[in-house]
């Protein structure tokens, strides 16, 4: 990382060694701070729950989520959506994809995100890392040069990579293309994408001394293509952007001591009682990628409705407010972010647009909150045109999964999705109303092809 930044971060004083003295305590106790808490959303990229240990992976190392996972609450029933962008539309604007996804890497131009809330509410806010929001599709789409561009997105600083069309993207890691704040960012030669994210979201939480913050990391990591990382025995002296799945073990060490920089340069700066970090990953490792979870063999889902490609890690942290060191069992989806941020922070959604998520605040704070008793996923990976997965509905708790074509499976049980259970009629009674509740709100019409289209993942 930029060692202005790594510096700086040394020369602040601890928050632990601002309150060391006696007459400091004092005056801290005497008037607490009436500062509202600040938000950082890290947000890694098709990484399955089974690549953590503290989920039970024995494939890969991550001795830092792993010991932040220790300080805080771990969720145990975490979802997303199978497919990056879905999930991404969903946590930024808190509304499942039946109301604003419609197309594969676009978000509408007039969308509102929890960025433009938490500015209104004011907060000063940043992205890192991935944007994939505007142009995805080819030439010859109707969808080509729409979505949502950086500037719009309702943060007032940004580095971010793939924020133009798909052909113009470049690396996201080695020699890594990238905008800053509206301009290219030069010299990238030899540098690496998710060391400069890492420096640039530091370097924004230390310059807000006076005013709460709102960071939000979409993670490159550990997304393909499959590149070594400055840690690889290839960096020195291989071709750093070539292809090969063997990387993801080092992407995976990387992802984690990124993670692990971050973590400890927002505790140097003492923002650890005041700063609720939450990890959470946009879907399912990658089906190139097998892994171990104990002694059973997870192939990755990243695309698929299984456990494998929707079943996330997901992890929390505000020092003296989280449980330590425990587990919370309760579904969450990618919706219950944007409420359960304005609940903690005083932030207010927009009046007009609706929000389908649900506050996990209590659950934070160790208390049973007002957990659901089912998800629901509307399920269209490539709207605007022709895909090679079939567009579907799904409600699923912690034991059942029921499909829109009335397929019922015990997940748990059977993770691959193999054998349909022809009983369990409570099950199905129970998932069956939470299907119907979604259909009274848009009936599952799900959009029709371009005829021209391919899928585009």
């Amino acid at each position: 990382g930029d060692p202005a930044i790594r510096s700086g971060l040394m020369s602040l004083p601890s928050r632990r060694a601002f309150l060391g003295s006696a007459s400091a305590a004092a005056a801290f106790a005497q008037s607490p701070p009436a500062r509202r808490p600040n938000i950082l959303l890290v947000m890694a990229d098709d990484f399955g729950f089974e690549c953590l240990n503290c989920y039970g992976g024995t494939s890969y190392r991550t001795p830092n989520l792993d010991r932040f996972a220790r300080s805080g609450l771990r969720f145990t029933h975490a979802f997303a959506q199978p497919l990056c962008t879905p999930t991404r539309l969903q946590l930024m604007t808190g509304q499942l994809n039946f109301r604003n996804w419609k197309s594969f890497g676009v978000m509408a131009p007039q969308e509102l995100t929890f960025g433009h809330m938490m500015q209104r509410a004011g907060y000063r806010t940043a992205i890192a890392g991935k944007w994939q929001l505007y142009s995805y599709d080819a030439p010859g789409s109707k969808y080509r040069g729409t979505g949502k561009r950086p500037a719009d997105g309702g943060f007032d600083e940004y580095l971010l990579w793939h924020d133009e069309h798909s052909e113009k993207k470049g690396s996201r890691y080695a020699d890594p293309v990238l905008n800053h704040n509206g301009k290219l960012v030069p010299n990238t030669k030899g540098k690496y994408g998710p060391d400069l994210f890492t420096d640039f979201l530091l370097d924004f939480m230390r310059r807000q001394p006076d005013q709460p913050f709102f960071a939000y990391y979409p993670m490159a990591l550990t997304h393909g293509p499959f590149n070594a990382t400055p840690r690889s025995e290839d960096w020195p002296r291989g071709d750093r952007l070539k292809d090969d799945p063997r990387h993801f073990a080092d992407m995976v060490a990387y992802l984690d001591a990124d993670f692990g920089r971050l973590i400890d340069g927002l505790d140097r700066l003492g923002l650890a009682s005041n700063t609720l970090v939450l990890f959470y990953s946009d879907n399912g490792s990658p089906p190139e990628i097998t892994s171990r979870l104990g002694s059973r063999i997870v192939p990755g889902g990243k695309r698929l409705t299984t456990e494998a490609g929707m079943h996330v890690p997901m992890l929390a942290r505000w020092s003296g407010v989280t449980p330590v060191n425990k587990t919370c069992d309760d579904l969450i989806d990618s919706t219950d972010f944007l409420p359960t941020i304005a609940e903690a922070t005083g932030a207010q959604w927009f009046p007009k647009l609706p929000l389908d998520g649900r506050s996990f605040l209590p659950q934070l704070r160790g208390a049973k909150g007002n957990p659901r008793d089912a998800l629901f996923s509307h399920f269209d990976p490539h709207p605007s045109c022709k895909a090679d997965i079939k567009p579907t509905r799904l409600a699923w708790d912690h034991q059942h999964k029921l499909y829109l074509d009335g397929r019922l499976y015990d997940w748990k049980a059977d993770p691959l999705e193999e054998k349909p259970l022809a009983n369990a009629p409570a099950a199905r009674a129970k998932l069956q109303r939470v299907l119907e509740q979604y259909a009274r709100i848009q009936p599952p019409k799900f959009n029709k092809f371009e005829p021209d289209g391919k899928p585009a993942y």
